[in-house]
């Protein structure tokens, strides 16, 4: 791994993946990020997860440009960054003055990414491994989700938690480039940006991604 300026997101630098790596060939392994708890603590070693925390996806590339240049977005609030995969989101809202942050994710070789990452860029993130959609949030002002809506089963759990933080009166914010699952009827635009996406080749043309607010599910 190399750490490296974000593109689109110089402000930031991340342990990246990159061709003498090897790491890419895991992405081919297996395409889901689930993680089974009980796999993880059996005697049984788990299939490896594919390495999504060492690329820049486009939702939370988004949410992080936005962040940077929207400061009083998270400035002073306490503020949860779901499916945190390398710490770019959370440590974009860290950066922008944010009370605290914590980072949720799933992938142990991400919360491992996490703390590299954070010591990096000179903030700190509270790191919360393994998946909390199951449960009541913590007590933030503000939830960050990039790139959550890729696969059914994903966004059939990260739905139900979104909603029990809007009916906790928290703000809840989305980064995506329009991924299959996201919920457009149900989402309004605050702003789009052009930047990177896991897997895009260099010479691909990048397309606008969103930036979202979500309203509540009456």
């Amino acid at each position: 791994m190399r750490i490296a300026p974000v593109p689109s997101i110089p402000e930031i630098q991340l342990y990246t993946a990159h061709p003498a790596s090897g790491l890419r060939r895991l992405t081919e392994s297996r395409p889901s990020l689930d993680v089974d708890a009980d796999a993880i603590e059996s005697d049984d070693e788990p299939e490896p997860q594919p390495p999504y925390w060492a690329y820049p996806w486009a939702g939370g590339a988004v949410l992080a440009r936005y962040i940077l240049d929207q400061p009083q977005t998270v400035k002073g609030r306490r503020v949860l960054d779901l499916g945190a995969g390398s710490g770019l989101v959370g440590i974009a809202a860290a950066k922008s003055g944010a009370r605290s942050v914590i980072a949720a994710e799933i992938d142990r070789n991400g919360v491992a990414a996490l703390g590299l990452n954070a010591a990096a860029n000179g903030v700190a993130l509270t790191v919360i491994a393994g998946d909390i959609t199951a449960g009541m949030p913590p007590e933030v002002d503000i939830v960050t989700a990039g790139d959550v809506f890729y696969a059914r089963d994903v966004a059939d759990r990260v739905m139900p938690f979104l909603d029990r933080c809007l009916a906790a009166g928290i703000e809840v914010l989305i980064g995506d480039p329009g991924r299959a699952y996201l919920p457009y009827q149900r989402l309004r635009l605050l702003a789009e940006y052009t930047v990177p996406d896991f897997g895009e080749a260099k010479d691909t043309a990048r397309k606008p991604s969103g930036v979202f607010s979500i309203e509540p599910n009456l």
